[in-house]
Formats: C-alpha cells, structure tokens, sequence
C-alpha cells in the first residue's frame, strides 16, 4: 500500500519537473517525437543535479545581440538518439534532457523601429451636407438612334467668289496685253462665262509685229443624268513677212502683211458619272471651225464623234466612231478632204493590270480614197505596287493634213500648199510611269513610229521671196525617240516641271528632217511664296536644225529651165528663259510683271525670221 503511493508521488514529481521544460523550448519543424511510455518498474530515478542559475547577456549592439540568439539556440536543448551517448545507458527510456539557459525576450534593432507617437488628439472628420433636386421628367423609353440636325456652316469671306477679273498690262516693245474674264458665279445646274485677250509687240526691224486677239464664251448646264456644254471662239493673228538674208540685203524690201482669222465651236452632250458596279454611258460631240488668211487660202471643217461604253464588273466593251469632214480652198485648188473612222474597243482592268484591245478602222474619201487598219492596243501592269506601271502600246491613224495647223506652227507660209494625208502606219511605245516620292510623278518612254507622207516646212525664197512652203517626205520614214516627263509638287504652293524630247529620223527620200529639232526641253516651275505674292517661271531649250536652201545654178546654155542646187542652212539651237511675279494687294487689286527671253538670246526658230529680244511688260489686275 505505503508503495503504491510512493510510485503515484513520483509520477507527479517528474510530471511537473518536465512541463516547465517544455514550455521553453522551440521544438524543430521536423524532429523524432520522444517515446516515455515504459511499461516495466520505473528504477530508482537517478539524482537530481542542481540546475544553473540563469545567465543574463547584455547586447551592445544589434550584431552582438544576433550572435547570441544564435548561441542560445544552439546552447538550449541537447536531444538523445543517435547523437547522445547516454541514450544507450537508459535502456530506451526517457533520455532527454533540457536545460534552460535564459528566458525569450525578443529585441528590435532601432533602424526596424516605427517611431510614430499616437494622436492622442479626438477628431471628427468634416461631412458636407447632401442636398437633393430630382428632375420631375419622365425616363423616355425610345433606343432608336435619332438622326443629327445639320448645321448651317457660317460663310467664309475667302469662299466669296469674285467672277470676274481684269489685267492690263505695258511695256517694251510697244507690248501692250489686256485680258478679261467674267462668268455667272456658283451654280449647281448652270455654268456660263467668257474670256478676251489681246496681246501685241513691235521688234527691231522694219515690221516686226505681231498680235494676237481672242474672243470666246462658254457655258455648261446639267440635265438630269445628263450634262451638255459648248463653248465659241474667234481667234485673230497678225504679223507680217519681215524676214530677209542680212547677208544680202534688199533696199527695195517691203515686208507684206498677214493675218489669219479662226471661228471655232463645240457642243457636247455626254452622260454623267455614276459609281455603279455595271453602267453604260455615252457621248456625242459636235465641233468645227472656219480658217482664212489675207489671201485665197480657206478650210471649212465640221467633225462629229462619240461612244458608247458598257461596263460589266471589270470589263469594257464599247464603240466610239468619229466623222471628219473639211474643205481645203486656195487658188489653185478646191479640196475634198474626209475621213471616216470606227474603233470597236474591248478593256480588262484589275488591281494590278489594265488591257485595252481594239482596232482603228479608216476609210479616206473626198478627193482621197484610201482605206486602212491600224491596231490600237495597250497594256499596263504594276511593277511596284502603288508607285510603279509598266504600259508597252501600239496604234495607228490617219493625220489630215490642215491649212489652220500648218499656219499655227509656221505663220510664214505661202500660198497654195501641198495637201497630202500622212499616215502612222505602226506607233509602239513602251517605258514605265508613276510615283518614285510623295509629290514626285514620272514618266518614260521610247518609242518607234513609221510615217508615211512626213510633212516638212522649208524655205521657198526664190518663189515666193521669203515665205515657206510644204513638202513630204515620200516613202516610210522612222522616228525613233524618248519622252521623259517629271512633275515634282512638294506642297500645294511649290511644283516644278518639265519634259525632254530626244529623237532620231530616218528619212526615206529627204536628205535630211528639214526644221525638225532633235532635243527639246521645256521646264517650268510655280511658286506661291505667301498667299499674296507668286512667282513663275519657264524655260526652253532647242537644239539645232537645218533648213533647205534652193540656190539658182547660173545657166551656161541658151535653155531657159532654171537649174536649183540643194544647200543645208543650220539653224543654231537657243535657249530662252520667262518668269513672272503677281503680287495682291488685297482682294480686288493685283500688280504684275512678266519678262520674255531674260537671257536676250538672239534666235530665230525659221530661217531669217529673228524672234524678238529682251521683253518685259507689267500692269495691274481688278476683280470684281
């Protein structure tokens, strides 16, 4: 009994000696769990040893004080098992023991401190007062997107058109130059107005003049799905045949005067444009004009020409037919000269690609009656996309010979010219055109053409004095040549541009193309400096040509047939630079002035016919 007490107070002892324990000491995440069940008579416990006292270390500073947390960790418990050499001398009973070295006292270093004191302070945080206003409105309950009232845009002063304008203008060379134009205003279905120029000079030698006056109106209205315009003009040139061999001067030359009077007009009824996907449109077209000079020479011509074009997604099919009619008098002569002309055409256009395919039918009659069929094709594929085309063409036609386009080039002719139609029997071209920058155009070619019946102006000075007259080259002639144009408009206020022309004849019974120039360039350029002063400018150059001299061979025998040499004349090639300036006042006033050959090269574009030298002239500009 008295030892079944003693085993239960032991017990209790021990119980007690080992909570305390336990309670200071950090157990490992992961140890081996202490086993103190024993089951076989508890020996007699082992004596006590006197636990030492505490041990109490002041840090100096935070590193000392880390070190000996570390030491206490390491210093605090000491486990049994495999590591302790009394685990085997228990006989696998409870063999840890614990000795508690110090007391946990954790200790913040002063950088990790929060020095903040507390607000001790009571404040209450300020709320505004809320106010109401409901809207006594009913929600609408309609979701269909209503459609915007349109604005009415104010009236800009510069959209104010002025429809009228005048320019009057004088200066060397007796120059005196007037224009005007006037016309309806801003109309949505109709457009009319009218224009006047006058424009004349008086050079060194005796009756050096020349004018130059043209009249016209115009006007244009549109009907329905349709449009129609027209417009007439007269046109007058004067001058006179001044021209003479310096080299052997007549004192009894007295130059004759000329003239030439044009009455022209058109009407044109066309369909309008539409973007639909498949659309036939049409055209017709009425014009003509009656030619006279000072003497014999009149040319009535009257052409009549339209088409008619449906289009089917990307393909084209349509007609277009022409009807020229002209009469050709002179002293000599009373000309019927008609041509008649039909074009069936097919066109494929992608994004990439265009082809036109077709043929030009021409039937000649009159006093001529000849009849042709040219090819009239032509192929555009891109190269580059968006910058780049490749095109390669091939037609022909017929070119009616006209006494008012040989006056317009050569206002030196004579009487009773030579009527002959030439032909271009085959013209191929082929070259690349586009965009090489932003505000940078293109365009380059090189081309042969075959002609028959070339016509060539040269001097007929021993039969009519100092006048020309009209040849042919009879045969095929070739031309080979390149076209090279370039357009470059930086901005709406800077664009220059020009365009060379190099070719190459291949006469078929002429010794040479007598006034035909081989290199031609003509340049020009247009510069808005602000939006009140303007400045232009241009510039041609021509190279060399030759013209046909016939010398009188003096006659050894008694025949009276006169007896003609042949002679090449040079003509020096020239270069001839204009610019001119406007300056605006203000809305209504302007003042300008324009300079002619600034280089005062001395140049003649026909044989023994000066042009004028330096020009420059100026006035002033109204609109109203």
């Amino acid at each position: 009994m008295n030892s079944r007490y003693t085993y239960t107070l032991l017990t209790l002892i021990i119980a007690l000696y080992f909570v305390p324990a336990q309670a200071q000491t950090k157990k490992p995440a992961k140890k081996a769990t202490v086993k103190t069940a024993t089951k076989k008579p508890a020996a007699k416990p082992a004596p006590k040893k006197a636990a030492p006292k505490p041990v109490t270390k002041k840090a100096a500073d935070s590193k000392s004080l880390g070190d000996a947390a570390a030491k206490t960790v390491a210093d605090t418990t000491k486990k049994g098992g495999g590591n302790n050499p009394n685990a085997s001398a228990n006989g696998g009973s409870l063999s840890e023991e614990i000795v508690v070295t110090t007391a946990y006292k954790p200790v913040l270093a002063d950088a990790v401190k929060i020095r903040r004191n507390p607000d001790l302070e009571d404040k209450v945080s300020f709320k505004a007062p809320l106010t109401y206003a409901p809207l006594d409105k009913r929600q609408e309950q309609n979701s269909e997107i209503r459609q915007l009232d349109p604005m009415k845009r104010p009236a800009e002063q510069d959209s104010v058109l002025t429809n009228n304008y005048a320019k009057v203008g004088f200066g060397n060379l007796k120059t005196i130059y007037g224009e005007g134009y006037f016309a309806n205003g801003r109309d949505e279905a109709l457009q009319f107005g009218g224009f006047i120029k006058h424009l004349s000079q008086s050079g060194s030698l005796q009756k050096q003049t020349q004018s130059r006056d043209d009249v016209g109106v115009f006007g244009k209205s549109i009907i329905g799905d349709n449009n129609i315009s027209g417009r007439i003009n007269y046109n007058r040139l004067g001058t006179y045949f001044y021209g003479y061999n310096g080299d052997a001067p007549d004192n009894s030359f007295v130059p004759t005067k000329q003239h030439f009077n044009t009455i022209s007009g058109e009407v044109e009824l066309a369909k309008n444009y539409k973007d639909v996907e498949n659309d036939f449109t049409y055209a017709v077209k009425l014009k003509g004009y009656a030619f006279s000079n000072a003497y014999h020479a009149r040319e009535n011509n009257v052409v009549i020409s339209g088409f008619l074009n449906q289009t089917v997604k990307q393909f084209y099919a349509g007609l277009s037919a022409s009807l020229d009619l002209a009469t050709q008098k002179d002293s000599l002569y009373s000309l019927g000269n008609n041509i008649a002309r039909i074009n069936p055409y097919i066109k494929f256009q992608g994004t990439n690609y265009k082809i036109d395919a077709g043929v030009n039918i021409v039937k000649e009659f009159g006093d001529f009656g000849k009849f042709y069929i040219f090819p009239a094709a032509k192929l555009e594929v891109q190269v580059v996309p968006k910058y780049v085309r490749l095109f390669v063409e091939a037609k022909g036609d017929v070119n009616r010979s006209s006494l008012h386009d040989f006056a317009m080039i050569n206002p030196f002719l004579g009487q009773n010219l030579n009527i002959k139609n030439s032909v271009d029997q085959l013209d191929i071209a082929a070259g690349l055109k586009g965009t090489l920058a932003p505000g940078l155009s293109f365009k380059a070619s090189v081309y042969r053409n075959s002609i028959k019946n070339m016509p060539l102006m040269v001097s007929n000075f021993n039969a009519e004095g100092n006048k020309f007259t009209v040849i042919y080259d009879d045969g095929k002639a070739r031309v080979n040549g390149f076209n090279g144009e370039l357009d470059f408009k930086a901005t709406d206020n800077f664009n220059i541009f020009g365009r060379v022309e190099i070719k190459d004849y291949q006469m078929a019974s002429e010794k040479e193309p007598w006034n035909l120039p081989k290199f031609l360039l003509t340049a020009g350029t247009s510069i808005h400096i602000d939006s009140k002063l303007t400045v232009t400018g241009s510039l041609l150059i021509r190279g060399a040509t030759n013209d046909r001299l016939m010398l009188l061979v003096p006659s050894t025998s008694a025949s009276t047939t006169p007896v003609y040499n042949q002679v090449k004349q040079p003509i020096n090639g020239f270069g001839d630079l204009s610019g001119s300036v406007e300056y605006k006042i203000n809305r209504k006033f302007s003042v300008f002035a324009q300079a002619n050959n600034i280089l005062s090269s001395s140049y003649q574009n026909w044989l023994y016919y000066p042009n004028y030298g330096f020009n420059i002239f100026g006035g002033v500009g109204y609109a109203f």
